[in-house]
């Protein structure tokens, strides 16, 4: 049986400009499509940082966006933790550096054309290619946050205790008003007991 081709591929360095600006080409382009926010790129980041670049484990991306999510702050922040982890091993300027880099190319293009969209969209308040547009865009982005969420349980659970407590706190949170941090906290005493494993 071939290994997964997270196993079989050097990672690449970012310990010179060539391939941190191919990087910051990457998250530039990305930016422009993170419709309802960043973790509906997710699944692309997982691709470039764990199947295209080898920079991280799967175990070590969901390490951080866990992180990124237990945070303050936009869900887009797991870019410049990405672009850290990829590069620390070249030393703290590139890792700082890169992180910088891919957080600035993840939020700027988006941010932008937010900006001038939100300038002329009240104009358009009544106009029948708004209304069509914004009632095509729901559906996408559901379905884009249900895959991302997916893509998440299969690169954190991996025993069936694990599953069922992602599951339990699914259901939980759509049928309940308890607030996401008590479950990251009876997840991490759980995970910190031994009782779920990854």
């Amino acid at each position: 049986m071939t290994p997964p081709l997270a196993h079989i591929c050097t990672p690449q360095p970012l310990g010179d400009w060539r391939h941190l600006l191919a990087v910051i080409w990457d998250f530039l382009r990305l930016s422009l499509f993170s419709l309802g926010g960043g973790n509906t790129l997710l699944n692309e980041y997982h691709h470039l940082s764990v199947d295209q670049y080898c920079w991280l484990s799967s175990r070590q991306f969901a390490d951080i966006y866990a992180l990124a999510e237990a945070a303050p702050g936009p869900s887009s922040m797991i870019v410049g933790l990405l672009g850290m982890g990829a590069a620390v091993q070249e030393g703290p300027f590139w890792g700082l550096l890169s992180g910088v880099s891919a957080e600035l190319a993840i939020l700027l293009p988006s941010t932008l054309l937010m900006v001038a969209a939100s300038l002329s969209w009240n104009r358009l308040r009544d106009a029948p290619v708004r209304i069509a547009f914004e009632r095509g865009l729901g559906p996408i982005t559901l379905g884009i946050l249900f895959a991302v969420g997916l893509k998440i349980l299969r690169i954190s659970d991996h025993d069936t205790p694990a599953y069922a407590v992602s599951a339990l706190v699914c259901v939980l949170m759509l049928r309940t008003r308890i607030s996401p941090l008590w479950f990251m906290a009876v997840a991490a005493v759980l995970g910190g007991l031994g009782l779920v494993n990854r």
